[in-house]
């Protein structure tokens, strides 16, 4: 049975064969920035949808907490059948005959005063819901966080392996040499061996680079939620490494932070909202104090009345006492009372004042209220732990960017020394004063260099752009 042929896979090769002979095209010089990669991220990606969500449901609760204040209008209509003995709802009498009812009512009712219950729970869900919306924001600086370090990550194995290419045309070239030397005998295996080693040490250096450069680049698609199109990253300006701010105080970052940082935002508000569901809980133990009024009307089909003009017989209902004479009275017509007519007769209203007083209710109340300051000293305390992780956070970043700093710089110095020590090595291996093993391991220590300079060239970048994050400034190049 022949086996299927997937079409995803092959579209693939082919985008990935066309980037790489077309170097030129339109898919392969599609760039990125780091602002593009940080808005695509924060537009995409899933949790920021469901804090928005959230957000959404909170603005209803507020809502709802504002529409209970408003008076409740409420309406019913009942119709039904009674059998056996029963009350008639309309004459109140009890009748064993089959009896169709309906009824109708309209009611409505505002509360007074409830202790400002309703009126706190207003100001609690207000504070939940810029608690709510703070989230979001927090979600997107996490999120920004997690892009900025992927982006740098991308460029920093990008020109690793860029240096790792150079480093293995040098040791190609000094192997082709030392062959050529072993050929006409004026170097010895070893040496050829040595040459051969870092020939691979080279090669491993160049796959592991490219290795995790592709592991970025799959890293920051998905955190961008993009699909499998080839993108290229945006190299920073070369101001943005050589001019960093590295005189920042602790206390500076520090304070902006207190008012930019949505995490302090978020303990703040939820600290309040904790505040009022004091309040809300207090209010509830308050009588409640309401206002009312109805109208109501009902309809049977047992009602009936008499039509005086219309005599359908007699009836006897006594005697005479002298002469036993029989004493006969007339029987009247009867007839049902019309549906429209019973809604005219029966219909009432009803207006009024209801005071509900708690006397006992299992204690609900003070438990109740008890558990609402319970949550509001919690929520304090969450507040004081969200301050002093932010600022022992803030103290990291300071210290980190300056010790970053003086480690880039000092790089900068190792590689220039490890630079000039492989040339002079080099040179004094060309005419005999140095074995093969002095020269590896100078080239060794130059390849060491180049490599950490890289890497720290991009972390103290990084280090600036936390600082830049709890400054509250945006995220860009």
């Amino acid at each position: 049975m022949p086996t299927k042929l997937s079409i995803k896979p092959v579209i693939r090769a082919v985008a990935l064969f066309l980037t790489a002979i077309l170097p030129g095209s339109a898919l392969a010089q599609q760039k990125i920035s780091l602002e593009q990669a940080i808005d695509s991220a924060c537009l995409n990606n899933i949790q920021v949808r469901q804090a928005q969500f959230e957000a959404a449901i909170s603005d209803e609760n507020v809502k709802l907490a504002k529409g209970d204040q408003l008076p409740t209008v409420n309406g019913s209509i009942a119709a039904y059948r009674l059998f056996g003995r029963a009350v008639d709802p309309t004459t109140y009498q009890y009748s064993n005959a089959a009896t169709t009812v309906s009824q109708g009512s309209l009611y409505a009712n505002v509360t007074l005063f409830q202790g400002f219950a309703k009126i706190n729970t207003i100001k609690q869900n207000k504070y939940l819901l810029s608690a709510d919306k703070s989230n979001v924001d927090k979600i997107k600086n996490d999120l920004t966080l997690s892009v900025l370090t992927t982006y740098l990550s991308v460029l920093t194995n990008r020109d690793l392996q860029a240096a790792a290419k150079k480093q293995l045309e040098i040791a190609k070239e000094e192997l082709a040499r030392q062959k050529k030397f072993f050929k006409v005998g004026q170097k010895t295996l070893a040496d050829l061996s040595q040459a051969t080693s870092q020939v691979a040490n080279a090669e491993a250096n160049l796959t592991n680079a490219q290795n995790e450069m592709e592991r970025a680049y799959l890293t920051l698609s998905h955190l961008m939620e993009r699909d499998d199109q080839p993108f290229l990253v945006i190299d920073p300006p070369k101001k943005a490494i050589d001019d960093i701010n590295t005189g920042f105080t602790l206390n500076e970052v520090y304070q902006k932070a207190l008012i930019t940082n949505p995490d302090i935002t978020i303990a703040g508000n939820r600290r309040l909202a904790a505040e009022k569901g004091i309040a809300v809980a207090k209010g509830l133990r308050a009588p409640q104090l309401s206002f009312g009024g109805g109208i109501n009307t009902s309809y049977s089909s047992a009602q009936n009345t008499v039509v005086a003009t219309q005599i359908a017989g007699s009836v006897p209902i006594g005697v005479v006492e002298n002469s036993n004479a029989t004493v006969i009275a007339p029987v009247f017509q009867n007839r049902n009372v019309p549906f429209g007519e019973q809604l005219k007769n029966n219909f009432n209203q009803a207006v009024g004042f209801t005071l509900f007083i708690p006397i006992a209710n299992g204690n609900q109340t003070n438990i109740n209220i008890r558990k609402a300051k319970l949550n509001y000293q919690n929520a304090m305390a969450t507040e004081d732990l969200t301050k002093n992780n932010l600022r022992k956070a803030v103290a990291e970043a300071v210290w980190d960017v300056k010790a970053t700093n003086k480690r880039y710089k000092a790089a900068q110095v190792t590689l220039k020394a490890a630079e000039d020590a492989f040339r002079v090595v080099r040179q004094r291996y060309n005419v005999g004063l140095a074995n093969s093993l002095d020269i590896n391991v100078a080239e060794n220590e130059f390849n060491i260099a180049e490599f950490a300079l890289i890497q720290l060239r991009y972390e103290v970048l990084l280090k600036s752009k936390v600082i830049d994050y709890y400054l509250g400034n945006k995220i860009r190049f």
